[in-house]
């Protein structure tokens, strides 16, 4: 099963990851961090933390980093997630759109040609799933289940005491977009203070920054209706 380069950036975009399997052990890298956590620890905090995760909302900041051309990019906007399989994400800088999953449905819609585009994930889900809500929600289990995972050191970042773990995927279809992903956990809130994913051959990479998290607030259904203004035409690209 193929996951085309569209949707594999719209994943990463999102970026979140929504599976949930069995607990199994996963072997450290030899040199210590500089913490008093344990991997085991982290992973079974995560664990407690998910069950209680019902959604959030955060101002987030998009950069690309092009390596073989230095060139750097940043979008800037607001995400709201719920546990429900819903996601939207507003892009306010430079270019407006909104980002829309709706279970198994993503839809981009661009304001400036009236446009938007629907794509179902169909057999993709489980592949697509690897990238979606990524530390948003998601249990110590799962992530040992997807990626070899390493706690690599605790920093501090926004003023806030963050937990770095480096994930590696396990499956070669992951594998061919993505190299490794590297994620600092917020103590304070068991959620994602920033991701880093490193796409495999090309050396570029993404980082996303969150900020302003607020946990498990009310999201009304309306805000993950499809709901477009009207005269806006709607495709249905190859995915």
């Amino acid at each position: 099963m193929r996951v085309s380069r569209k949707i594999y950036r719209i994943c990463v975009f999102l970026c979140a990851m929504a599976v949930t399997v069995s607990f199994f052990p996963t072997t450290q890298a030899s040199t210590s961090p500089q913490t008093s956590w344990t991997l085991d620890n982290v992973l079974k905090q995560m664990d407690a933390q998910a069950a209680t995760f019902h959604s959030l909302t955060a101002d987030l900041e998009r950069t690309k980093v092009t390596v073989v051309v230095n060139d750097k990019s940043i979008e800037t906007g607001q995400i709201f997630v719920r546990s429900d399989d819903k996601m939207r994400i507003e892009v306010t800088q430079p270019d407006a759109r909104t980002i829309l999953r709706d279970g198994d449905t993503f839809y981009i819609y661009n304001p400036k040609i009236h446009r938007v585009e629907e794509y179902n994930l169909g057999k993709k889900k489980s592949v697509v799933d690897q990238f979606l809500l990524l530390g948003f929600g998601t249990s110590g289990s799962s992530l040992k289940e997807s990626y070899t995972v390493t706690l690599k050191d605790e920093e501090t970042l926004d003023n806030r005491k963050v937990l770095l773990l480096e994930l590696l995927p396990k499956t070669d279809e992951v594998r061919k977009q993505l190299s490794k992903i590297q994620l600092w956990l917020d103590e304070s809130t068991w959620l994602p203070a920033q991701q880093q994913f490193f796409e495999t051959g090309s050396g570029d990479y993404f980082i996303i920054r969150y900020r302003n998290i607020n946990r498990n607030v009310r999201i009304p259904d309306n805000e993950f209706k499809p709901h477009w203004p009207h005269g806006t035409t709607r495709v249905q690209p190859q995915a």
